[in-house]
């Protein structure tokens, strides 16, 4: 793999395959790494227009920043290269359009996230991913 996707949702296991990735891009300079986080699209939608859309860009930008911000701190100590991704969304299509977008030709991710569906079966958005692209995935637990 030279062209690795990292989903990234701020879980424990999520950075853990982060370290995984970050390993394989410092032991081979020419792997690149794209991290991606997945917006909850409920979070953010604005009912009746209560906020401007400048606020509402400002607070998905400042909830972006929070989730990753470990996830730099694992990648910068690495000192590899890396290009931060963000969209909304259900998380393994997003993914999934993310590796077709970028032309990723393998995905190292978490087995188990953050989100309330995946706590109650474990590596659902895992399992789906490995369905819906076409590319080796790793799942580092």
């Amino acid at each position: 793999m030279k062209h690795i996707l990292v989903p990234c949702d701020g879980s424990a296991n999520a950075l853990r395959a982060l370290a995984y990735a970050a390993g394989l891009a410092k032991d081979n300079p020419g792997v690149r790494l794209e991290l991606l986080h997945v917006l909850d699209p409920m979070r953010f939608r604005n009912p009746a227009a209560a906020l401007p859309p400048d606020e509402l860009e400002r607070r998905r930008a400042a909830a972006l920043a929070h989730v990753l911000q470990p996830a730099r701190a694992v990648l910068d100590a690495a000192g590899v290269q890396y290009q931060v991704h963000a969209r909304t969304g259900d998380p393994a299509g997003e993914i999934a359009a993310q590796v077709a977008e970028s032309g990723c030709d393998g995905v190292v991710m978490g087995t188990r996230g953050l989100g309330p569906v995946a706590s109650l079966m474990i590596g659902s958005v895992a399992c789906h991913v490995v369905h819906l692209v076409q590319v080796p995935v790793t799942l580092v637990h």
